[in-house]
């Protein structure tokens, strides 16, 4: 069993790239208000808000427990409206893996408008699963976000 890996996931959105690129960049804190039950704050620790070399503290509800993590911006990208977290820190480091890259950008797939969401990683050891829960609570918060506002 491989101890780095990639995991790669698309969601279909009906918003524009640049609304998640502004909102995990420039607002994160809104996210908190869009998916509560998800993402709980995101504070700017060290830097400029959404620039490149940046530090974010990450509060979030997964597998039913508070946790914490740190993340660098380490590259932006608003024509393609990419942005890449680094985590260097928290839950989902400390205890499970060594280095792990969070990349979103969106991208237009035929018609649909589609957010990839790529998840980067080296475990710490071979007895730890692939961050498959992880890659699928964000894929329902980025879907939470798209939700938001829409009236049916």
């Amino acid at each position: 069993m491989a101890l780095s890996g990639k995991l790669i996931g698309y969601v279909e959105i009906s918003k524009k790239g640049d609304v998640f690129h502004d909102l995990f960049r420039h607002n994160p804190n809104e996210i908190a208000v869009i998916s509560p039950d998800k993402i709980h704050a995101c504070e700017l620790v060290d830097g400029d808000r959404g620039t490149v070399g940046s530090l974010v503290h990450w509060h979030y509800s997964h597998e039913g427990k508070k946790k914490i993590d740190k993340a660098v911006i380490e590259a932006v990208n608003e024509e393609n409206h990419m942005i890449v977290f680094n985590v260097v820190g928290g839950d989902l480091v400390d205890d499970k893996f060594k280095t792990m890259k969070v990349i979103l950008h969106t991208e237009k797939k035929g018609d649909a408008q589609v957010i990839t969401l790529t998840l980067e990683f080296e475990k710490l050891d071979t007895s730890v699963p692939y961050p498959i829960s992880f890659m699928d609570w964000f894929c329902h918060m980025l879907k939470d976000i798209d939700a938001h506002g829409k009236t049916e």
